[in-house]
């Protein structure tokens, strides 16, 4: 088979193709990029000086890995007179950004905190009471009039052939609005209980505006579209992810297919019923991070069975055991596995859990690119991936 840029490799392999090898997309979409520019953290994430998607990039560069790039995004005009006004200030080593978006309904407001060599926080967010902030936020989640394409544009540019190119967008669960209420999971959760009617509004803003959003994408042939939400399942019960975000994937995924967009979903921590639903249930064409436990309830092996060739699967080194902490050796050996488990045929990526940890040590992640290189090309040779796997446990095991 002919070799393939990063860009064709992953859009094969995440539509359950074979390509030429196994790609390799380990998630390190911000803290590591941060990392690497060896800047305070709040340069790239506060200031943009480079911008997260450049630092990323330069560190896909850095790792010769494929990318997964998810910062594109178009700009909107909307029929809101919302206006904001940022301040940012400094206090014990750290810098706070204090937004206010003042409305026709009056103001809302957010405070995000930055570190020197962490990623940021919200410490203030915009729903402090969703009876007394619902009017304010349908400006914020206000109809979509317009847009323009050219930020969006430069990104793709900028890529170039060095992976797959992608637009994020949300599905109204708890697992987005504990982004939004102060006081986080627990008063987004009592708000849906305590105030059903108006928190139902607040869902159909957020999937009205998210949908209009793939829509234009579709619209301009993005290669990808994002979709879910991290914690899906972890943050709320099935039965939950079922009623408040199954029906937006569902509009989302078809719109994607017949625009022949790929479509993926995002969701750290259990996922396993989100790989058989949506096997069955929609036109999600990859899923990742597949985490397995503790952070989630994801074995590959299990999951490729669920996905039953519809969905393309993404994952799954554990970040902390494996990458963080293990040797190249471990890392080696779990890569192989991860292979051998969900990769024989294609429709596979070779990836980490949720976010890297700012310290992975280099050679481990450079080690992940090694395997592919050595026994990720197709056809996949499973003696040669079976006997380096017993090699290495016989060796792991007298260490």
């Amino acid at each position: 088979m002919a070799k393939m840029t990063s860009k064709e490799r992953m859009m094969t392999a995440l539509t359950c193709g074979v390509p030429d090898r196994v790609p390799v997309a380990p998630d390190f979409s911000c803290m590591i990029p941060c990392r690497l520019t060896g800047k305070p953290f709040w340069d790239v994430l506060l200031y943009n000086d480079p911008p997260l998607w450049q630092a990323y990039l330069n560190a896909c560069d850095y790792y010769g890995t494929d990318a997964w790039f998810i910062y594109g995004a178009p700009e909107l005009q909307t029929a809101s007179s919302m206006t904001t006004e940022s301040s940012i200030h400094e206090e014990n080593g750290r810098l706070y950004r204090r937004t206010l978006y003042h409305t026709p309904d009056g103001d809302l407001s957010s405070t995000e905190v930055f570190l020197p060599a962490d990623a940021s926080t919200m410490i203030e967010k915009v729903i402090k009471d969703i009876r007394t902030d619902l009017p304010k936020m349908r400006h914020y989640f206000a109809d979509i009039t317009g847009y323009k394409m050219d930020n969006l544009r430069q990104l793709r540019e900028a890529l170039g052939d060095r992976g797959l190119f992608g637009v994020g967008v949300a599905t109204p669960g708890l697992q987005i609005w504990m982004v939004y209420f102060e006081g986080n999971l627990e008063a987004a959760t009592y708000a849906m209980y305590d105030e059903p009617e108006l928190f139902a509004e607040l869902c159909d803003l957020l999937e009205k505006q998210q949908n209009r959003i793939v829509e234009i994408c579709c619209a301009e042939k993005v290669e990808s579209i994002l979709t879910g939400g991290s914690g899906s399942i972890t943050l709320q019960s099935p039965d939950i992810w079922r009623k408040l975000c199954l029906p937006a994937i569902q509009k989302q995924t078809r719109m994607c297919k017949q625009a022949e967009v790929i479509s993926g979903i995002h969701s750290c921590g259990k996922e396993t019923y989100i790989v058989e639903t949506c096997a069955n249930e929609t036109d999600l064409n990859y899923i990742n991070p597949l985490e397995i436990p503790p952070m989630g309830d994801c074995n590959l092996s299990e999951c490729k069975k669920l996905a039953r060739g519809k969905l393309a699967l993404m994952g799954n080194l554990h970040t902390t055991e494996v990458m963080l902490r293990g040797s190249t050796d471990l890392v080696r050996l779990s890569a192989l596995r991860a292979i051998l488990d969900a990769g024989m045929d294609g429709g596979f990526v070779l990836s980490t859990g949720d976010q890297c940890g700012r310290d992975t040590p280099d050679e481990n992640i450079r080690e992940m690119v090694r395997v592919a290189e050595e026994f990720g090309y197709y056809p996949l040779n499973e003696d040669q991936i079976r006997t380096e796997i017993l090699r290495l446990e016989r060796k792991l095991a007298q260490s």
